[in-house]
C-alpha cells in the first residue's frame, strides 16, 4: 500500500510479525479500491474476557474521497479470535467486503428501483395488438398485449388508467408489467 497506513497497538507490546501481516492485508486491500485515501489499524485485547483468554480486537479506519468505512467488532463473541491472526483476517474481509460496495455505488453499479409510472391509455392497435399510453407530462410509451398482467388485450379501452414500469424499447420507451387501474 503506497497511501498512508497508520498501525497502533493498544494494551499490548508491538509485534513486527503482527505488523507485516497487516501491512500484507493492507496492500491487498489496494486491488479492491483505487481511491483509498488513508488506512487506519488499532489492535488491542478485548478488555471483557480476561478469565477465557484475550480475543483480539481490530479496528480499521479507511479514508475514501466522499466515504469513511469503519470496522468495529468483526466477530466479537467469536473465541476464534483468541488468535489475533483469525480476527486480523475477518476484519479485513470485513473491510474488502465494504470497499466493494464503495466501489460498486461509486460506479453505478447498484440497482436503482424503477418508479411506477402512470398514465391513460390513447390509442388502441387491436390488430397488432400494441397500443401508446400517454402519461402526465405528455410523453407517448409503446405498449405490447404481451406486457399486460391481470387483463385480456380486448377487454382494453382508450382512456383507461394504467400503471407500468418503463425501459428502453428498439424504437423508444415502451411499458412493461403494465396494470389496468
Amino acid at each position: 500500500m503506497i497511501l498512508p497506513l497508520q498501525i497502533t497497538f493498544r494494551h499490548m507490546d508491538p509485534s513486527a510479525a503482527l505488523e507485516a501481516r497487516i501491512r500484507e492485508l493492507a496492500a491487498r486491500l489496494d486491488r479492491f479500491s483505487t481511491h483509498i485515501l488513508r488506512c487506519q489499524v488499532v489492535l488491542e485485547p478485548s478488555p471483557h474476557h480476561k478469565h477465557r483468554g484475550a480475543l483480539y480486537d481490530f479496528r480499521i479506519d479507511i479514508t475514501l474521497p466522499d466515504e469513511e468505512i469503519a470496522i468495529r467488532h468483526a466477530h466479537p463473541a467469536d473465541h476464534a479470535h483468541e488468535d489475533p491472526y483469525v480476527a486480523l483476517r475477518d476484519a479485513f474481509l470485513a473491510a474488502r467486503r465494504k470497499l466493494e460496495d464503495y466501489e460498486r455505488k461509486h460506479r453505478g453499479d447498484v440497482k436503482h428501483r424503477t418508479e411506477i409510472a402512470h398514465g391513460r391509455i390513447c390509442e388502441l392497435d387491436l390488430e397488432r395488438g400494441c397500443g401508446r399510453i400517454e402519461t402526465a407530462d405528455g410523453r407517448l410509451i409503446y405498449f405490447h398485449r404481451n406486457s399486460l398482467v391481470g387483463s385480456r388485450f380486448e377487454d382494453l379501452a382508450t382512456r383507461m388508467e394504467v400503471r407500468f414500469s418503463e425501459e428502453a424499447g428498439d424504437l423508444g420507451p415502451q411499458a412493461s408489467s403494465l396494470h389496468v387501474i
